[in-house]
């Protein structure tokens, strides 16, 4: 399944602005919800982590073009920097490292693919964009190897979950409902392209 066409055109780049927006706020509310999960345990905070990674999931699945996961993520964590952010300007430097990883599994691919398989390696990239930020900024690697291993599982797989799975699921009730309509017709072959 191919795009119309490479470029950005500025309906694009708003309709990416747009579902950057809206994440942005989502990740402003994700992050105190973030710190009640950690009282659980286990690294239980680990398992709602994906949700940072989504933006860049649901615009390249909405959009289709090169470009949208990384300036979804850097959109998206830039509204939650102005919004007041808890971790400061540190949250936008992080947003272009996981927009960056995730939008590198989509090239890897020449953005052809949308399907499940694929929107879950760019979560597993953004994830490891994070693992790197995490690392550099010294926040993990005092972690014993159990507690280290448990950690980096329940990362990986919650952003599988949500910025993997959830993100398809969500785009294909986008679509299914027509929102998409508005900027891109969706044919079948869009819808079944989900279905993989």
């Amino acid at each position: 399944m191919g795009t119309t066409s490479k470029g950005l055109k500025l309906a694009d780049i708003l309709t990416t602005i747009v579902i950057a927006v809206v994440f942005g706020v989502i990740y402003k509310v994700w992050g105190p919800l973030y710190e009640v999960v950690k009282v659980f345990g286990f690294h239980a905070d680990q398992l709602i982590y994906g949700m940072w990674f989504i933006a860049s999931s649901l615009a390249y699945l909405l959009i289709h073009k090169p470009g949208v996961a990384l300036l979804a993520e850097i959109a998206a964590s830039s509204g939650e920097l102005v919004m007041g952010s808890q971790w400061g300007l540190e949250v936008l430097i992080y947003g272009v490292v996981q927009g960056l990883f995730a939008e590198l599994v989509f090239a890897a691919f020449r953005y052809r693919r949308f399907d499940v398989f694929v929107v879950s390696l760019s979560a597993v990239g953004a994830t490891v964009g994070s693992l790197i930020m995490d690392f550099y900024k010294g926040y993990i690697e005092a972690l014993a190897p159990w507690n280290m291993a448990l950690f980096l599982l329940a990362r990986f797989v919650g952003a599988v979950l949500i910025s993997g799975v959830f993100a398809v699921s969500l785009a294909k009730a986008l679509e299914k409902n027509g929102v998409t309509q508005m900027w891109r017709p969706v044919s079948k072959e869009d819808y079944d392209a989900l279905n993989r």
